[in-house]
């Protein structure tokens, strides 16, 4: 994290405004672009939910949850999150 100082970097109008909130205090201002999501960058979060999709599928067409938690290595707790998540 870099810190600047404000009357170097802010337009002495703002600058005014801001030290009507913190005066002599530091402040956090964040980034404009939003960090990634989980597994977003590496394709994890991709690769899950591909696979939730086939679980929902193949339970549709009357797969039990049993076989679908030794098909996939999963619970069936977390077979049946998978099945009846709203999304």
């Amino acid at each position: 994290m870099n810190y600047k100082k404000g009357i170097e970097v802010l337009p002495a109008r703002l600058l005014k405004e801001v030290q009507e909130y913190v005066e002599g205090s530091l402040v956090y201002i964040p980034k404009k672009s939003r960090k990634a999501g989980w597994g977003d960058v590496s394709g994890a979060r991709t690769l899950i939910d591909m696979r939730n999709k086939k679980v929902k599928e193949l339970f549709q067409r009357g797969v039990t949850v049993a076989e679908l938690s030794e098909k996939f290595h999963l619970s069936e707790e977390t077979i049946r999150k998978i099945i009846y998540r709203k999304k």
